[in-house]
């Protein structure tokens, strides 16, 4: 029996990412959505497939989507952006009969929510100490320099380093701002994925030997026992059922700490998924109700990433107000 997967998100590199797993597929008819007609992603499957939704912070968009599912016959969702899962979350109720592959509500909640997910793992994991800018002012002992980073967001923007306390006193109180530990060492993703249970089935460290746009261009697989168990337990604790990429970095003494949780599709999941796990194939098997592997292995594996190309007729390109860029008229 085929099943329909509506994957939105396409413009990106976790959207055509798992658009290009799950086309491999013979069991599956996936169709491809974004806000913007230019996304790449849209083009890798056939033109009847391609769809233009609203974006993701309009108050158009889940019913958007909810038309989708009935006209499309669809039975999973994958969201791969923040801001889509945001809205889907607690509404995804509005898409039955289909599933949104996505982590509960409450898994995104504290994921996305910088100081509620370091309070919640302290005590399970190594855990950078982080507070509040109101906090963080009436702290005397920090060791400088510090990190101050928005409470909610994404893709490293507005993380800035605070050399001193002059600086620290110096920081905006309207941007939303927490204060945290500086985490000198390596940096590392985990790409973690638990089955209905809650159990782990994989956990995949990677590092990110290069960086654009907070997306690892660069980098390798690893074997670390250490990074593999934090992750897990991180997923644990935030109660995850699906996907998450857990962020990790060493602190001082060398030791894996936690410092961020994408509650979603990682953009650099290419090499998790050539390393032998192919998460999105994983999580849709998941939402249908499928039983996963105990484990799931994967090999160590090295990746550069390049840019590729899509042509197609002009008369192709899917026209929508929310385009990155339009065609100057003539």
């Amino acid at each position: 029996m085929t099943s329909r997967v509506l994957v939105t998100g396409a413009g990106g590199p976790a959207g055509i990412a798992v658009i290009r797993s799950l086309l491999r597929r013979t069991d599956l008819e996936v169709l491809a959505a974004d806000m913007d007609g230019w996304a790449s992603g849209l083009y890798l499957v056939p033109a009847p497939r391609r769809r233009l939704v609203p974006p993701g912070t309009s108050a158009e968009f889940v019913p958007a989507l909810a038309a989708m599912v009935r006209e499309d016959g669809i039975d999973v969702v994958v969201s791969t952006v923040d801001v889509e899962l945001l809205a889907l979350g607690p509404r995804r109720g509005e898409l039955r009969p289909a599933v949104l592959a996505a982590p509960s509500e409450a898994t995104i909640a504290v994921a996305l929510d910088k100081l509620a997910l370091a309070e919640r793992c302290r005590g399970h994991v190594n855990v950078p100490r982080t507070a509040g800018l109101a906090e963080a002012l009436a702290i005397q002992d920090w060791r400088f320099p510090v990190i101050a980073k928005p409470r909610f967001g994404a893709g490293g923007r507005g993380v800035r380093k605070v050399p001193d306390r002059a600086a620290l006193e110096a920081l905006p109180a309207d941007e939303g701002l927490l204060v945290q530990d500086l985490l000198p060492g390596d940096e590392y993703s985990v790409d973690v994925l638990a089955d209905a249970a809650g159990v782990v089935v994989a956990a995949v460290p990677r590092t990110r030997a290069r960086v654009d746009s907070g997306v690892a261009i660069a980098g390798r697989t690893v074997h670390d026992p250490e990074l593999e168990l934090a992750a897990a337990e991180v997923a644990r604790t935030i109660g995850l059922v699906g996907v998450a990429n857990v962020q990790l970095r060493r602190d001082r003494e060398g030791r894996a700490a936690l410092l961020e949780v994408n509650p979603r599709f990682p953009g650099a999941l290419p090499l998790t998924i050539a390393a032998g796990v192919d998460i999105p194939s994983l999580v849709v098997d998941l939402f249908l109700g499928r039983a996963l592997p105990a484990t799931v292995p994967f090999r160590e594996l090295a990746t550069v990433r390049f840019l590729e190309d899509v042509f197609l007729d002009p008369a192709e390109v899917l026209v929508s107000d929310h385009a990155a860029h339009q065609d100057a008229p003539a």
